[in-house]
């Protein structure tokens, strides 16, 4: 157990398991200046390297990890089946980890889209997705539980946490948006409310993915709340940084790992 202390979300049933650490790691308590500020993991910004480095390096100590991985996420359903740690450079694009291994942890980057861990305490097999509404439409939920499922978890006793994301009283939509949606299910129409503008249209979409993830047929699906967009002090925003006119933006981290 590492002794380093950050401001971590943490979901209750993922953290009464033993053997497992995980976080929804907000932006506080990092290194990064100005947008950034501070906790920013993402290489993809236009952060200083070595904050970004350092920030990670902090996340994976308090994991206490040999190694944090994460993907170059490309919004569609690729899950990678994790066995050792690799470098940034290394990263293979894809939208989900899964894992059997101790000491790795599967880190997802999100600023909006919906960072998802899942876990399953019978068989001790973890994973992480990157799920915005391309990749929920794609499949990417379905197949991180099936690549699971293949590693040895069992359905019926995962546990699956959808973290801070944009919120359904902030994702506003227009009115080409619900159709795919619709023509997956009519009955998606329920995650779509009238916006005051016309033509437009509020989006949940936590409520779809835990739709999603309940139709799989898994133990619990939760989502630990919090809308990003809404919530400038504690986390980083890709929709509120474009509505406020900065060029860029942080990213959160979400990880998991099974203790070595």
């Amino acid at each position: 157990m590492s002794d380093v202390t950050l401001p971590v979300l943490t979901d209750s049933e993922i953290g009464a398991v033993d053997g497992i650490r995980h976080g929804f790691f907000t932006r506080q308590g990092g290194v990064s200046e100005g947008i950034y500020t501070s906790f920013n993991v993402g290489h993809g910004s236009d952060d200083d390297t070595e904050n970004v480095a350092e920030n990670r390096r902090r996340a994976t100590e308090y994991l206490g990890a040999s190694a944090l991985n994460s993907v170059y996420q490309v919004h569609g359903n690729t899950v990678i089946n994790v066995r050792e740690g690799w470098d940034r450079e290394a990263a293979p694009e894809a939208d989900a980890m899964i894992t059997d291994r101790a000491g790795i942890a599967l880190g997802i980057l999100s600023a909006d889209c919906a960072p998802i861990l899942f876990c399953d305490p019978k068989s001790r097999v973890i994973g992480a997705a990157h799920a915005g509404w391309r990749g929920a439409l794609s499949g990417v939920t379905e197949a991180t539980l099936e690549g699971m499922i293949a590693m040895g978890a069992h359905r019926r006793s995962t546990i699956a946490v959808i973290g801070p994301t944009i919120g359904p009283d902030s994702y506003e939509v227009g009115d080409e948006f619900p159709e795919p949606f619709l023509q997956q299910d009519p009955k998606n129409r329920l995650f779509f409310r009238a916006s005051s503008r016309e033509g437009h249209f509020y989006f949940d979409l936590p409520g779809y993915l835990a739709k999603l993830l309940a139709a799989q047929g898994i133990a619990q699906v939760r989502w630990i709340g919090h809308d990003t967009c809404a919530d400038e002090e504690q986390f980083f925003s890709y929709r509120r940084g474009c509505l406020k006119g900065e060029t860029d933006y942080g990213r959160l981290l979400s990880a998991i790992v099974i203790e070595a």
